[in-house]
């Protein structure tokens, strides 16, 4: 099922033309938690913060006309890695993928949908690690992202209304 996707990678630049529609799978996605989640809630603003970033990269994966999913991040800003204080010694590699998001709609999940987003947005990167968040109340995402060369190295809430996430990092390439 997986193999019949098309996926198109957006910039910076294409901010505009897409924020909608990674509104609305994440609307989609979370629909059940939306009204009772004021930090999901606040995903319009996490759009636009990543996508603000001059190296914004995004995949959004369509099935004809219909977008089953998507994944999105940018480069850390020099001096922003946040996540390195949590490793002593901090690894060598000095450049950093902040990995934001990954998303997949209900029917294309267990496909291979969500690997093939990570993969293929990972595969483009020349920075030497990749750091995520994930929330800790979600061991089966958090043992995904292991089984594709993550590895936990703390936990953090970066905002007050957040979830805890397991901050994660790989090195990249991914093997």
């Amino acid at each position: 099922m997986a193999s019949a996707l098309e996926l198109r990678h957006y910039g910076h630049d294409d901010l505009p033309e897409i924020r909608q529609t990674l509104i609305d799978v994440h609307a989609d996605v979370h629909a059940d938690r939306m009204a009772d989640d004021e930090f999901r809630q606040k995903f319009p603003w996490f759009v636009d913060h990543w996508g603000g970033n001059p190296g914004f990269s995004c995949l959004i994966a369509y099935d004809g006309d219909e977008v089953v999913g998507f994944s999105f991040g940018a480069p850390a800003m020099e001096g922003r890695e946040w996540w390195r204080k949590r490793l002593a010694p901090a690894p060598e590699k000095p450049r950093t993928f902040h990995f934001s998001e990954l998303m997949v709609r209900e029917r294309r999940r267990k496909t291979g949908t969500a690997e093939r987003l990570h993969r293929a947005l990972m595969a483009a990167r020349d920075e030497g690690l990749a750091a995520l968040l994930v929330d800790v109340t979600h061991p089966k995402v958090e043992a995904l992202y292991e089984s594709w060369g993550y590895r936990k190295i703390g936990e953090d809430q970066p905002f007050p209304d957040s979830p805890v996430f397991a901050v994660m990092i790989a090195d990249l390439p991914l093997s």
